[in-house]
């Protein structure tokens, strides 16, 4: 996801999701599917209750949803549980048909890879370049890769004492709980689906209750691809119908993508009725640290992408920008200098780099912890106010002199605010660096790589970035330490998070009868 500026559009340096020219999006795109899906069917929820979803760009309704709860999870659960049943079409398709159906989900993605990225910014805000070139393209990649491991996943033959035939499978899990949230819809809706289907689980699946729309256009493309029915099952709701997936003994395992509070309840309650596997992926105040001797201009370029990407609603953003002294003030003018340069507005002008915030309750939540800030002593040198009248707009936000016990930083603010630090020696930083709860992903800016490497070893976190920050390849595992969660999506590691090892020991006739 590295960026490239060219003419004032965030471009992406080609890894596994790969920029594309952009056709033109749909300001209007018409929601086709806003229903709860089991068994690749449509319905309504069982409480007749229904929810809207707001264009955040507008502060307007855009369709109604159906709000499934309890009730349809147990629906589900068990449609995926029949699924899962051995011997079913599910359980006895060869691997590589399952690899099959993955590639054919992939083409059906690309072939309207136009509409979703639309739909995408409508329900989310983000700028439509980048709903089509990281969330849909990068979804498309995780598909194929995928697919590509469905025939691949095998055990080993294990030479053990005694006349003993030793040998592992690897099996699926079971029913998998999914709980995905509003930054990446698209994007962590296939993350979640993709290892799960390829060692042959089935799903029942949470979208976020503020974007729910690609989950749903997602669903009747898994029944166009050819999924037997009940292998995935998409249930829109609230905090109600995540835990009610969290409690259904039925349900074998749980990933959750979030924060880190909701993570830890999802955590304490997963062994209620059953000690369900969990794997999560939770929230970040990731060290972003330039040595003196960076490109500065590269630096301050890859720091403003670290932190202001997808309006700063990325759990690994750079959102503690450690800078050393003597580059200090210079990295400070030159980033209030790109900070303003930004241009916010309207998600569907190819110019646009920054959309509004998901709701009402993020932006004011945004703007209190920036003024709370500046109050505990940051200086505040550009934005800090909403950006408009209409819609969930944040100016692009800096503050600086930033101490370490300031309220930012350590909270997740989860915006546009970069908030830029001061560090003198490199022991000092690898101290500050690792002095927060969360341990998601870090980076150096550095043209010393004894440095860089003196650094690596001591930042806890799951991600090191080195010269670049946000390039997320769909090969390459990614998860956190600490209180940033468990467990790695993404990668060969993904696999692991979805599959059961079984050992069978044949006893071996020592003598021909």
């Amino acid at each position: 996801m590295l960026r490239l500026i060219r003419n004032g559009v965030t471009k992406f340096q080609r890894c596994s999701y790969s920029a594309q020219a952009l056709p033109a999006p749909q300001e209007s795109p018409n929601v086709l599917y806003s229903g709860v899906f089991i068994n690749n069917e449509w319905q309504k929820s069982k409480s007749g209750e229904t929810f809207q979803t707001i264009n955040p760009t507008t502060g307007r309704p855009i369709t109604e949803v159906q709000r499934g709860g309890k009730a349809d999870v147990d629906l589900a659960v068990e449609a995926a549980s029949e699924a899962f049943r051995f011997g079913s079409p599910w359980r006895t398709m060869d691997a590589s048909q399952r690899g099959r159906l993955l590639y054919k989900l992939a083409d059906l993605v690309e072939r309207d890879a136009s509409y979703i990225a639309s739909l995408e910014s409508l329900d989310n805000g983000k700028p439509y370049s980048n709903s089509y070139n990281v969330d849909v393209l990068g979804s498309v990649s995780v598909l194929r890769y995928y697919a590509g491991w469905a025939d691949k996943i095998h055990g080993k033959t294990i030479p053990m004492d005694g006349n003993f035939f030793a040998y592992t499978r690897l099996e699926p899990v079971g029913v998998c709980g999914q709980i995905i949230p509003w930054n990446f819809p698209v994007l962590m809706f296939v993350w979640k689906i993709a290892p799960a289907l390829c060692t042959g689980n089935t799903i029942v699946i949470k979208p976020a209750e503020q974007t729910p729309l690609t989950a749903l256009y997602m669903a009747e493309l898994i029944k166009e691809a050819g999924f037997p029915a009940g292998v995935v099952n998409v249930v829109p709701g609230f905090g109600d119908a995540g835990a009610a997936i969290v409690d259904n003994p039925k349900v074998d395992k749980i990933a959750f993508t979030g924060s880190t509070e909701v993570g830890k309840l999802i955590q304490n309650n997963s062994g209620k009725f059953n000690l369900k596997r969990t794997t999560l992926e939770l929230g970040g105040k990731s060290p972003n640290i330039i040595l003196a001797d960076a490109d500065i201009q590269h630096a301050v370029e890859t720091a403003h992408f670290g932190i202001f990407f997808n309006q700063g609603q990325v759990c690994c953003a750079g959102s503690r920008t450690f800078v050393e002294d003597k580059i200090y003030d210079e990295f400070v003018e030159r980033s209030v200098e790109r900070a303003k340069k930004r241009v916010v507005g309207n998600p569907f002008s190819l110019n646009t780099e920054q959309g509004p915030q998901i709701d009402e309750e993020q932006m004011n939540k945004i703007l209190s912890l920036v003024k709370e800030g500046a109050r505990q002593g940051a200086k505040l040198v550009h934005g800090g106010e909403r950006h408009g009248d209409e819609g969930y707009f944040v100016q692009p936000t800096v503050l600086v002199d930033v101490e370490d016990n300031n309220i930012i930083a350590k909270e997740e603010i989860f915006g546009p605010v970069q908030q830029i630090f001061k560090f003198k020696h490199l022991d000092e930083i690898i101290a500050r660096a690792n002095d927060t709860n969360y341990g998601l992903a870090s980076a150096i800016i550095s043209k010393d790589i004894d440095k860089i490497n003196y650094l690596t070893q001591g930042i806890r976190a799951g991600t090191v970035w080195v010269n670049c920050y946000n390039v997320i390849c769909t090969q390459v595992p990614f998860g956190g330490f600490k209180d940033s969660g468990f467990g790695r999506e993404l990668g060969e590691n993904g696999l692991q998070q979805y599959s059961e090892v079984k050992s069978v020991i044949m006893a071996v006739p020592n003598k021909s009868s």
